[in-house]
């Protein structure tokens, strides 16, 4: 069942159109770590988070792939563009199978929503970090109290 699934939400049609926008995977500088995970089973996670509206924490193990490889790979996926030039390549090639382009559609779509939550480090601040009373209380009006205009 689960290699079912897994060519339900990546095709052979899909993989053909996703995988030469892919960037190549580069190891880590540091070294260590582990053996590179095979590209499709990454997309394929990645697929199921988008789709399935899952936390990246809760990716299934059948899928073969750690949430935190998904997650990594979707955002460098994410920042080298390849869920725009999925969309441009999907509308103008047209994959074989019917609904395929609608199914590519949805997947660029979902990415386009995951990334734009916004995390911690790109608003300049540690998860730790969080403003002063002062600054929180004068962004927002709060009952019972009265701002001077």
């Amino acid at each position: 069942m689960a290699g079912d699934l897994s060519r339900r939400l990546v095709s052979d049609e899909l993989w053909a159109l996703a995988e030469p926008l892919l960037p190549a995977f580069t190891p880590r500088r540091q070294g260590g770590g582990t053996a590179p995970v095979d590209e499709r089973a990454v997309l394929t996670a990645v697929v199921y988070v988008l789709t399935s509206g899952c936390a990246w924490r809760l990716l299934p193990p059948w899928l073969g792939v750690s949430p935190a490889t998904a997650h990594r790979r979707f955002t460098a996926w994410t920042e080298a563009g390849v869920w725009r030039r999925l969309r441009r390549t999907a509308v103008r090639g047209g994959p074989a199978r019917p609904g395929e382009s609608d199914w590519a559609a949805v997947i660029v779509d979902a990415a386009a929503v995951r990334a734009a939550k916004v995390p911690f480090h790109a608003l300049g601040k540690a998860p730790h970090e969080t403003d002063t009373k002062s600054q929180n209380y004068s962004a927002t009006p709060q009952l019972g109290h009265h701002q001077s205009p």
